[in-house]
């Protein structure tokens, strides 16, 4: 993990206060490429090699200059394939550096990856932002009059970007709406998201921004699988992710994904686990919040893990509140992401530098009840299909009011974010599924665990999200993995793993890492004085007696951090 930041013109000052900012990014190492035409740097975290010899910006063997935050984990297939590589070091960077050479820009498509990277090709004057496909790593970039800025976080932009301290319209609509702002604008006037699988060229002589390409996992039209072959090719696939010479930790939900995460990796080496656990834990009829915990510790015990219970109460939910809030950078609905911090804190505490969950084994195995009443919608086109994700799929907060209408926000996503390729005419539920790769995926699951992790120095990886594995996933009818019962949620999943996991896990039914917002709420009045001192400052209204409070806070707590302008009165 690391951190990438540019500007095309020769101002090595401003990329370096903009790495000072996100040093956690990058603690080992950070060095400046300039000349009259770009600046390039790069904060380091070194996890497979020496910081000597992961080095960057990057001289590559044509003269080009590359700066690169990500894995490469088909890292040994790929040397082994190509026998005139002949790398000097461990470093996947040294190949990445030479496929791009050798084969262009589309040597994306042969690596198994999670990566945001900048290449600039000297002698044409050319500029390459790329992120991976379902948009692991993070990159914003901006166009200023005619120059381009770029970087892994907003943080540094905002010194630079006019008027970026404006709430960008759109982005606040489709979160109002939604409760996730899935639209290439950040909320950040004037700066705009990579979004997932894409790569831009900017051209210095002419001054324009290109997409020369869309890396997206779309997958086919296969109807079965074979367990086996399934089980041998997730086994492949955390083999991969166990790449580096960090310690690693793994987020033990007690669920069915992390447990086959744990199962597997702990084939290589003993794992350290960790699983949240909520005190106190309020009696609410509708979930029990530590039947996930109380099954990760019978799990880890079975297989004799490394395991850590990580308590969380209101006063640790107020402690993280704000500095998760800073972290993330943009609103979220998410009412459990100070419990991530706070987890990430302890892991790191716990020396670990590297972290696996399982992040999107949901979106490509069926885990969701959406995906029942989606198949059942029989979506006639995309536009029906992503209208409904909009307006059904995500957990909505409180609207504010907004002029953009809801129609005029799927015209935009389907137009810049959702390519209609996602669309399957025969396979609608699958459809569905892919929406939520690329977008809650992206905005949601994979920001919070790249925010909160780099707060300290952490990267986190996600098997199921390596293309090996979604490829495999993708090309599997939506039929073979749920039916029309919450019974038969993920029922491939547990079909391939009955009798190798507990039955306990195999016929859990799906819960979350969730905590108990309102119903701690009566204990924030009498424990956490500095959550309600907060919501006084920041609102000049009394937050509502529902789960509502809690995106409205987050949304009033980052406008404060942030100095953002927005006038609620002509809206």
């Amino acid at each position: 993990m690391c951190g990438i930041y540019g500007i095309t013109e020769k101002n090595p000052e401003w990329v370096k206060s903009y790495i000072d900012k996100c040093q956690y990014r990058g603690p080992d190492m950070n060095q400046i490429y300039s000349d009259n035409d770009v600046t390039l740097g790069h904060n380091l975290l070194s996890i497979t090699d020496t910081p000597s010899q992961g080095t960057q910006p990057w001289k590559t063997d044509k003269g080009n200059i590359l700066i690169y935050n990500g894995e490469i984990f088909n890292y040994i297939e790929l040397c082994k394939k190509y026998k005139n590589f002949e790398p000097k070091t461990t470093c996947d960077t040294e190949l990445l550096a030479w496929g791009l050479d050798e084969f262009g820009i589309d040597f994306i498509d042969q690596i198994d990856s999670q990566h945001a990277f900048a290449l600039w090709i000297k002698d044409k004057k050319q500029l390459y932002l790329s992120r991976d496909h379902v948009g692991i790593k993070p990159l914003f970039y901006s166009l200023i009059n005619n120059f381009l800025v770029f970087g892994s976080e907003v943080r540094g932009l905002l010194d630079i970007v006019p008027n970026a301290r404006n709430m960008d319209y759109l982005a606040l609509s489709c979160w109002s709406l939604s409760g996730l702002n899935v639209t290439n604008n950040s909320f950040f006037k004037g700066i705009k998201k990579l979004m997932p699988g894409e790569t831009l060229k900017f051209d210095l002589k002419t001054k324009k921004i290109i997409t020369v390409k869309r890396d997206i996992i779309i997958g086919g039209n296969g109807s079965s699988y074979n367990e086996e072959e399934f089980r041998t090719i997730f086994n492949h696939t955390i083999q991969e992710s166990l790449i580096g010479t960090r310690p690693i930790g793994i987020f033990l939900s007690g669920g069915l994904d992390s447990a086959m995460i744990a199962f597997h990796a702990n084939k290589f080496f003993k794992q350290n686990t960790f699983t949240n656990h909520i005190l106190p834990c309020p009696h609410d009829p509708d979930e029990d919040y530590n039947s996930d915990s109380d099954e990760a510790k019978k799990f880890a015990k079975l297989l004799n893990f490394n395991h850590k219970m990580v308590v969380h109460t209101p006063k640790l939910y107020a402690k993280f509140w704000k500095k998760t809030v800073e972290a993330l950078e943009e609103p979220m609905y998410n009412p459990s992401l100070p419990m991530y911090a706070h987890m990430n804190e302890v892991m790191s505490k716990s020396g670990i530098v590297v972290t696996l969950a399982g992040d999107m084994g949901d979106e490509i195995l069926g885990g969701y009840p959406s995906y029942i009443i989606a198949k059942r919608q029989n979506f006639k086109t995309f536009r029906d299909c992503v209208l409904f994700w909009l307006t059904k799929r995500l957990a909505r907060p409180p609207s504010f009011k907004i002029k953009i209408n809801i129609n005029e926000i799927v015209d935009i996503l389907i137009e810049t974010v959702f390519p209609d390729k996602l669309w399957d005419k025969d396979d609608p539920a699958s459809s569905y599924m892919r929406l939520d790769q690329q977008g809650i995926c992206s905005e949601d699951y994979f920001r919070r665990n790249d925010r909160l992790g780099m707060m300290y120095s952490m990267e986190g990886r996600f098997p199921f999200a390596c293309k090996k594995m979604m490829n495999y996933c993708m090309n599997i009818h939506s039929s073979y993995k749920f039916g029309d019962t919450m019974e038969s949620l993920k029922k491939m999943s547990r079909k391939s793993y009955k009798g190798i996991l507990p039955d306990s896990i195999i016929n859990k039914p799906k819960t979350g890492w969730t905590a108990p917002i309102n119903l701690w709420r009566t204990q924030f009045n009498k424990d956490c004085k500095e959550i309600n001192y907060m919501a006084s400052q920041i609102t000049n209204v009394n937050l509502p007696n529902d789960k509502r409070w809690a995106p409205i806070l987050h949304f009033f707590t980052w406008k404060n951090i942030f100095d953002m302008n927005y006038n609620f009165n002509n809206t």
